[in-house]
């Protein structure tokens, strides 16, 4: 199939690259022309605006956007304007999926096809094939079918759940219709926030492996300095990165993250590399918005999006509130 994509950074440029190697043909826009060229020699042709990217593909045109959500809406709306009836939009960034609710009914009235596809796999994408996650008009996305096959990681990259017989379907092979317009937004929202939570349990815990050795270190005896309660008991020099190591191997908790979480401890056993703020790009607060708006309780996934507000110093005045109540009514 031919396709054009607007936006050519990590995510963008590895899409357009498994398409290629696929045998599509892609036409590729991004405002950092820069970012673009580097797919020349890779076979893609690069354009210099929307308009151009409309006039070199074929109707019914393809167009995939993989760009900041906060931008999205203003690259779509200018994208539509070079557009014609039963053209395709496929959103594949992190947009609200209300934001895509509104987008696809907007674009409806010009009979333009407005697609939503949660796109996972960062950065081993390219190789690892992504899972996608897709909302929109049956229709449209049954004719995108090659284009999401040829993204998808395919049936070798888990094993048959037990139980499952006959011919695979698509969410064996790693893309699925999850419903009408926002659905995959929506799936892909709620994937977002899971990661959250496991991603903050297993840094729990390697932290609390980190200072199982506590009874070894100097402690402070004084008014302020909570005692350490049998410390005999914390006097284990743990090797993180081994056992991260050992955990990938049969343990209940194996999983990709482990994986990812065990090649830096390798590489950093005390992570001085890495610096302790840790972004949330929307996806974690809608998740959490969502629970609160249909009653559902989301302990983890909200104490993880805490999380991440802390890591950036958002509790800083809290934490200094709490401090002058202290002083205030005990001097400390």
């Amino acid at each position: 199939m031919q396709i054009g994509m607007v936006g050519a950074g990590r995510m963008g440029a590895n899409l357009v690259r498994r398409l290629l190697r696929a045998g599509h043909k892609c036409v590729v826009y991004d405002r950092n022309a820069e970012s673009a060229s580097e797919l020349v020699d890779e076979g893609a042709v690069v354009v210099e605006s929307l308009q151009e990217l409309a006039r070199s593909l074929e109707s019914p045109r393809t167009v995939w956007v993989m760009v900041p959500a906060a931008v999205t809406g203003r690259v779509v709306d200018e994208l539509a304007e070079t557009l014609d009836a039963d053209d395709v939009i496929i959103d594949g960034g992190n947009s609200h999926y209300r934001d895509s609710v509104v987008r696809h009914n907007t674009l409806a009235q010009r009979q333009i096809h407005y697609v939503d596809v949660g796109t996972s796999g960062g950065v081993y994408g390219l190789e690892r094939g992504y899972c996608l996650m897709i909302g929109g008009g049956p229709d449209a996305v049954e004719r995108l079918d090659p284009i999401f096959r040829t993204l998808a990681p395919g049936t070798e990259a888990a094993p048959r759940t037990p139980g499952r017989t006959g011919v695979t379907d698509t969410a064996e092979n790693g893309y699925l219709h999850c419903g009408p317009a926002g659905a995959g937004h929506f799936t892909k929202m709620i994937h977002n926030g899971i990661e959250y939570g496991q991603m903050a349990a297993l840094a729990e815990g390697i932290a609390i492996l980190q200072k199982a050795n506590s009874g070894h270190a100097p402690r402070v005896n004084d008014a302020e300095t909570a005692p350490l309660a049998d410390a005999d008991f914390y006097s284990y020099d743990l090797d993180i990165a081994a056992i991260t190591e050992v955990w990938r191997r049969g343990s209940v908790i194996s999983s990709w993250l482990l994986n990812l979480t065990a090649g830096a401890l390798l590489h950093d056993p005390q992570l001085n590399s890495y610096s302790r703020q840790v972004a949330d790009s929307g996806e974690g607060r809608w998740t959490v918005q969502a629970a609160v708006d249909v009653g559902v309780p989301a302990h983890v996934l909200t104490a993880a999006l805490y999380a991440r507000f802390s890591s950036r110093g958002e509790g800083e005045y809290a934490d200094k509130a709490l401090s002058a109540m202290r002083r205030a009514f005990g001097g400390h």
